[in-house]
């Protein structure tokens, strides 16, 4: 059976990090794929390294052959591929353990020819989010385009890692990296492919780690005259490649803009440093777990486990819509919190001090996702205008309660565009849960946590 994903990553002299990249690959939520290892004649210990994971499981192929450059070894592992999706990785990076599962639905649930997604730039210790697309969602060839056409020299759209192709349009058209460039012949490769694409989506969520940083072309042994020819060669196929996406008007319009490729180019590859004020510590960019919490028995480390779970899902909802976990968490009790509530209960539910609701309610009323009133109401919960409603079919009654503040929290349209990414975070969430369980082994468990349920509402 064929797989659904071929995972393609060129080896050369790789022994320092080559662990790493392969784990991670193998490490996905997302299993149905095939590891493709084409070794570029390695002079260390990376082609055993690869035959080991080969070795140990199916789903790794491995090549061996003499060093002909990536490009060469790209193309040989695009002949051997059978996945339905390409994704391509270098040896020295390594992705999130949602990153195929991401792409593959991506792809999938908007019927795209490519999927674009941000990434992790790592220098040393530190790590960065990275991207430019700002709005997560579908667009077409010519949107695609403009987006490019804006920073047309970013990693983001030239490299090949963060991106899912359909292996399709690969053999239909005979797509290959040109072997005789060492210069964008990645970027020329994606030139061409979105020249055949119809359908585009951008993926906020960052699933890569890069860590390679390039050096100049002459550092890398290349004569200056065989960089002005490539250089020369890569514009004019750019230039090109705008005339054939728009029609002679939008390019004219547009020429000056196409032009800047060739000012942006002159950074010869480099990649921009991290800013360090929008950096983090890497391991801290996103919600960690801990491995001995995870294995442990008892009802806390029950619960920690639950709420690991629905946050691991949660998260990719709040990095496509650069909100907190916190925030995203908070969003989605309130889609199913009734109302109104006081801060104590909202709080106990949300188990945050109050201080901490407060000021995580601030940062949603700043970002204008949420809009929240006091009201006054009794101790039963109702509004002022249901306990006047009660007050005059009970005249006998003299005095009441003092009425409490409560508060009603009004999702706004910012916040409400997110319900669709929360519930199927929610439904990822039980489907992760209920993985190899027979529908009468749901339909047991679902009568037993009703039971539960009871069984706890009796005592609390």
């Amino acid at each position: 059976m064929r797989p659904t994903v071929s995972i393609i990553v060129p080896v050369y002299n790789a022994e320092k990090f080559l662990r790493r990249c392969v784990d991670s690959i193998l490490n996905q939520e997302y299993q149905d794929y095939e590891l493709l290892l084409i070794d570029d004649g390695s002079q260390d210990a990376s082609g055993a390294i690869c035959d080991e994971y080969a070795a140990r499981d199916s789903r790794v192929r491995v090549t061996h052959k003499e060093n002909t450059g990536v490009s060469d070894s790209r193309n040989l592992a695009i002949s051997q591929a059978q996945g339905t999706y390409l994704q391509f990785l270098d040896s020295d990076d390594w992705i999130t353990s949602d990153a195929t599962r991401l792409l593959v639905s991506s792809a999938a649930e908007h019927h795209c020819d490519l999927v674009i997604s941000d990434f992790y730039r790592v220098v040393g210790e530190r790590v960065s989010h990275k991207g430019d697309i700002e709005e997560d969602g579908v667009m077409t060839q010519e949107e695609f385009a403009a987006h490019m056409m804006e920073n047309p020299a970013d990693f983001y759209y030239g490299v090949l890692w963060n991106k899912l192709y359909r292996r399709e349009l690969v053999e239909r058209y005979g797509l290959r990296m040109d072997t005789d460039i060492s210069w964008c012949e990645d970027f020329m490769f994606n030139l061409e492919y979105i020249r055949h694409a119809q359908i585009f989506y951008a993926l906020k969520a960052p699933i890569y780690y890069y860590v390679k940083t390039r050096g100049s072309l002459v550092s890398q042994g290349t004569s200056f005259s065989k960089v002005i020819k490539m250089k020369l060669m890569v514009f004019e196929y750019y230039n090109n490649f705008y005339k054939h996406v728009l029609d002679e008007e939008d390019y004219e319009k547009n020429r000056l803009q196409v032009y800047r490729f060739f000012l942006d180019a002159a950074r010869d590859g480099t990649v921009p440093p991290v800013i360090i004020s929008d950096s983090q510590k890497l391991g801290e960019e996103r919600a960690g777990v801990c491995p001995e919490a995870v294995a442990a028995e008892g009802a806390i480390m029950d619960a920690y486990r639950d709420r690991k779970l629905l946050e691991h899902y949660l998260e990719v909802v709040a990095l496509k819509n650069g909100l907190s976990l916190t925030e995203t968490t908070l969003l989605l009790y309130l889609s199913q919190q009734q109302q109104p509530i006081s801060r104590k209960e909202l709080a106990d539910y949300t188990n945050m001090t109050r201080s901490r609701l407060s000021a995580e309610l601030q940062k949603l009323i700043s970002k204008k996702m949420v809009k929240v009133d006091e009201v006054r109401s009794g101790p039963d919960g109702e509004r002022r205008a249901e306990k006047r409603e009660r007050k005059e079919k009970k005249a006998e009654k003299s005095t009441e309660k003092k009425a409490a503040k409560k508060l009603v929290i009004t999702l706004l349209p910012a916040a409400q565009e997110l319900l669709p990414g929360l519930s199927e975070a929610q439904n990822q969430y039980e489907e992760a849960r209920f993985a190899g369980f027979s529908e009468d082994e749901v339909m047991q468990y679902a009568f037993l946590s009703e039971k539960i349920k009871k069984n706890i509402q009796k005592i609390l």
